[in-house]
């Protein structure tokens, strides 16, 4: 067992890491954005601060605190307005 503070996490890290698993801290200030990337794992996205834009496979979603968004491998890219804390979980299937 493992326990981390997200509110101490300033940057973009993955935090944890094991076989297919990956938990990540994305912190985008004001402005910012991810351009797009090819995830070929299954993604989770919950928004703990903030509001995003997340486009998935060109199809445009928006997200504010509390919401979570739940995709298969896709190509992904985010952009925010105001700024936005997200927690991402990557999960890659079993072969």
């Amino acid at each position: 067992m493992e326990i981390f503070d997200l509110k101490e996490m300033e940057e973009k890290q993955a935090f944890y890491k094991e076989g297919e698993f990956k938990a990540r801290h994305i912190l985008l200030s004001e402005g910012e954005e991810i351009p797009p990337c090819e995830m070929s794992s299954y993604v989770i996205f919950v928004v703990l601060d903030g509001e995003v834009e997340v486009t998935v496979d060109e199809e445009p979603v928006t997200l504010s605190e509390g919401k979570c968004l739940i995709t298969e491998p896709a190509t992904l890219s985010m952009e925010t307005e105001e700024g936005v804390k997200i927690l991402g979980l990557q999960i890659t299937k079993g072969e």
